[in-house]
């Protein structure tokens, strides 16, 4: 007697192979993702420190996406790390913003700086260790290379942080804390307003607080540091020239 055929369950019936789904014209693969965020977010920074686009401009995600052919999804990433920097404003219901920051505010940070950081100065020449000038003068190394080339974003850094680490070093954990909390006020306002040819000037004065230190010369650091931020401030260009109100010009895409 013939045994019945096994019956296969459509379920498990063999399937046509499919043609492999294609990402939609533009859209970017996961591992490209990241690699994209840095190009958005390199490019608003590089037009803002430009002045291609003005404080208050407004960064529309449809647009954005548009410009690089990626999705709305990797554009807000872009905007959110923009967020975290201080360089743009997400305001809900309304979209993201190039940052406004307030030129009293930049002016009343400095003037607080003063004061601290003469009290950071002369701290700073009684109990610095070798260890502490070695630490600085790596800082050094790190900040000049920066500075003589067009990472802007990085200058900005390294140039605030030369002062936070004297304070972190001698143990003044309030003082740096409060220093790092008000040069980030005034991050944006020096990235949009101070020049390489100021940052460079800036970061030298760095190299002579730095020997003053090591001399244990107080009142010489003293004078040099408060040279040194009226210098910073004064080299702020409060009156940028007029930046493009067209996202594509300001990001180089016109006529694209």
């Amino acid at each position: 007697m013939n045994q019945p055929s096994a019956t296969r369950s459509p379920s498990r019936r063999a399937a046509a192979p499919r043609a492999a789904a294609r990402p939609a014209a533009g859209a970017v693969s996961a591992a490209s993702a990241p690699d994209s965020t840095r190009v958005i977010v390199e490019a608003i920074t590089g037009a803002i420190v430009e002045h291609r686009l003005a404080p208050g401009a407004k960064l529309t995600e449809q647009t954005l996406a548009g410009i690089y052919g990626v999705s709305r999804t990797i554009v807000r990433q872009a905007l959110f790390q923009l967020a975290r920097d201080h360089l743009v404003t997400l305001e809900p219901a309304r979209g993201a913003f190039i940052a406004s920051p307030s030129v009293d505010e930049a002016r009343q940070v400095f003037s607080v700086r003063r004061h601290l950081e003469q009290y950071l100065v002369e701290v700073f020449c009684d109990k610095a260790t070798p260890a502490d000038f070695r630490a600085l003068r790596e800082h050094m190394r790190q900040e000049q290379a920066v500075v003589s080339q067009t990472d802007v974003r990085g200058r900005t850094r390294l140039l605030g942080d030369f002062h936070v680490l004297m304070a972190q070093r001698v143990g003044l954990d309030v003082l740096a804390q409060l220093l790092s909390e008000l040069i980030s006020r005034c991050a944006l306002i020096t990235l949009m307003y101070q020049s390489s040819r100021a940052a460079r000037h800036s970061s030298d004065e760095h190299v002579e607080i730095l020997a003053a230190l090591e001399a244990r010369d107080v009142q010489r650091a003293r004078q040099l540091m408060e040279a040194h931020l009226r210098a910073t401030e004064d080299s702020l260009l409060y009156n940028p020239r007029t930046a493009s109100a067209d996202l594509r010009e300001a990001l180089g895409q016109g006529g694209g």
